[in-house]
C-alpha cells in the first residue's frame, strides 16, 4: 500500500508514513511546550502541526473502516461492525 502523501510548506508532495507524521507531530509539540521558538515560527510550527494532525486522523479513520469492513459475524460472514 503507498504511503500517504502530503504536501510540505513549499507546495511540494512528500511521502510520509503515519509513524512519521506522528513523530513530527510529537516534535512540534515538544517544541512548542518548551516556549523558547519565536513567535513566528511556532506560528508556523503550530500550522504544520495542525496539517500533520489533520492527516494523522484521516489515516486513522481510514484504518478504522478497513478493520469494520473486516469484522466477522458469529457465521463467519463479513460484517460492518463498530470498532472500539
Amino acid at each position: 500500500m503507498p504511503s500517504p502523501k502530503s504536501k510540505t510548506s513549499l507546495g511540494k508532495e512528500s511521502k510520509r508514513t503515519f509513524e512519521q507524521s506522528l513523530d513530527r507531530l510529537e516534535k512540534i509539540v515538544e517544541a512548542l511546550e518548551h516556549g523558547d521558538v519565536p513567535l513566528d515560527q511556532s506560528i508556523q510550527l503550530f500550522e504544520e502541526g495542525i496539517e500533520l494532525s489533520k492527516e494523522c486522523m484521516e489515516t486513522l479513520s481510514k484504518a478504522e473502516l478497513r478493520v469494520q469492513k473486516l469484522m466477522k459475524d458469529i457465521n463467519g460472514k463479513f460484517e460492518l461492525l463498530d470498532f472500539q
